[in-house]
């Protein structure tokens, strides 16, 4: 299932320690197994849920339907570890907190990935102290996609394109 993707999903994904397998994989080893597993229905038109008001609400099964699942829901964690285990990719998170936050970031992990954006890390130099002098403090930092990513490909393709920009704005600032 792997072998599909181009060359900067598998960049991505083949960094990770993790081990990629799809739902169904999941669920033929459970055919497979000699356990005993019993099956429960989930109703999601008995849940409540809690606004952030303290309020109660029931769930709109309808919108419940309505949604579509998240497009990598399946690489999540290995697109997340295959970067995090990258010196070049975590050096790139570092360069997107200074390029697209202005953040002077030391250091950066990512924490995780959706269809507009990342959570980052950061570990960024805090307030400064009235002498001049100030400390790194981790931060969670959101670092925002131009556009949203619908599939893995799309969402690697903005991760290369905004490392190359990241990369570009640095050269011109240095002069490097």
């Amino acid at each position: 299932m792997i072998e599909k993707f181009s060359y900067s999903v598998l960049g991505i994904l083949s960094s990770s320690t993790l081990g990629v397998t799809c739902r169904g994989d999941n669920l033929q080893e459970l055919l497979d197994s000699d356990k005993k597993y019993v099956v429960l229905k989930f109703n999601p038109s008995s849940c409540m849920y809690i606004d952030s008001n303290g309020g109660t609400h029931e769930v709109d099964l309808e919108e419940v339907q309505a949604t579509k699942p998240y497009f990598v829901a399946s690489y999540t964690m290995s697109l997340i570890d295959g970067i995090n285990q990258s010196e070049a990719r975590r050096r790139a998170l570092i360069l997107f907190c200074i390029t697209h936050l202005n953040k002077n970031a030391k250091d950066a992990y990512l924490l995780s990935i959706d269809r507009k954006g990342l959570d980052v890390l950061g570990k960024v130099l805090g307030p400064i102290r009235s002498d001049g002098s100030g400390e790194y403090e981790w931060r969670e930092l959101r670092i925002a996609f131009r556009e949203v990513a619908h599939t893995v490909e799309t969402f690697c393709r903005q991760l290369v394109e905004m490392e190359e920009e990241a990369l570009k704005s640095i050269s011109n600032f240095s002069g490097i």
